[in-house]
């Protein structure tokens, strides 16, 4: 019987009884509960990652403006920028999440990771890893692997839907398995890889889902290229060996709980936060009036 990634600790224990990677648990866990092999699992995390890499070169290179006009080419504006904040490094991560996920946002190809609303935040994260360490395809795989894993465990501990826990549960989840992902690529151990999911979620606790006019664009886009930066810090401060001192068991039920006591407004209804506001109002009506007005031309053709 696989292990059912019913916690952390039970995780890392299995592991250690079964002397297995966490990497070999997922696809024990595949082939127990859907039936596909090592190889099909693999093959499939390719195809996926294919898609990822494609989303970040899209949303760089082709025109990313959405139906709302809220999204209009941002990450090309800042990859394109000559002055660096901190790095070109941290440049090209910051904008390749927001490539990423305005490809989405414009209705093209993306991986949900775990969802749609936070498919920036995976390919920005490990597309940048993989250029600045030159980590090759199969290690990327397995980290993945990895972060499916760490998704799992959140899904049934507290949520990975903003609709049911806020925004902390989509882009704070991939946030998560983007920061297990790097410390598993850096060859950090069991401890440091879920360290680095501890202090993520905790880095994202309470964040709301509110999204302008209801659509998955404002503040959707930008807080993926956040979450894939508090990722990153995350992954540092774990490799080296800094505690979270809540363990990550705690922290992801804390999530559930903040998530479940959340008002409904702030889980993806668009009724409070940015999407309450003057212009955000404003913006939800203009969308509307569009719509209507597309709507008879669409049903002639």
């Amino acid at each position: 019987m696989a292990y059912l990634f019913d916690s952390f600790d039970g995780w890392k224990k299995y592991c250690i009884e079964h002397k297995f990677s966490l990497a070999k648990t997922v696809t024990e866990y595949e082939f127990d509960q859907k039936g596909r092999n090592e190889n099909e699992v693999i093959e499939g995390l390719m195809r996926a990652w294919a898609v990822m890499k494609d989303a970040v070169r899209s949303g760089l290179e082709e025109d990313m403006t959405s139906r709302s006009g809220m999204i209009n080419n941002g990450a090309k504006k800042v990859y394109r920028y000559p002055k660096a904040v901190l790095s070109i490094e941290f440049q090209r991560l910051i904008s390749r999440a927001l490539a990423a996920k305005e490809v989405n946002s414009c209705m093209g190809r993306v991986v949900a990771a775990p969802t749609a609303g936070a498919s920036g935040i995976m390919p920005g994260v490990l597309f940048t890893l993989q250029e600045i360490h030159h980590i090759d395809d199969e290690k990327i795989i397995e980290a993945m692997m990895v972060a499916a894993g760490i998704a799992i465990i959140i899904e049934q501990k507290a949520s990975i839907a903003g609709a049911v826990g806020g925004c902390q549960a989509e882009t704070g989840t991939a946030a998560a398995m983007g920061a297990g992902a790097i410390v598993y690529c850096l060859d950090g151990n069991i401890d440091q890889v879920f360290n680095a999911v501890a202090i993520t979620i905790q880095c994202m606790l309470g964040l709301v889902c509110d999204p302008v006019a209801g659509l998955v664009e404002i503040p959707c886009v930008v807080r993926n290229a956040s979450a894939a930066a508090i990722a990153n810090s995350s992954a540092q401060i774990a490799l080296a060996d800094v505690s979270s001192v809540i363990p990550v068991d705690e922290v992801i039920e804390a999530m559930g709980e903040i998530g479940a006591s959340m008002e409904t407004r702030y889980k993806e209804t668009a009724l409070g936060g940015l999407a309450a506001t003057k212009t955000g109002q404003a913006i939800a009506k203009r969308v509307l009036i569009r719509d209507i007005e597309v709507l008879p031309d669409e049903l002639s053709s």
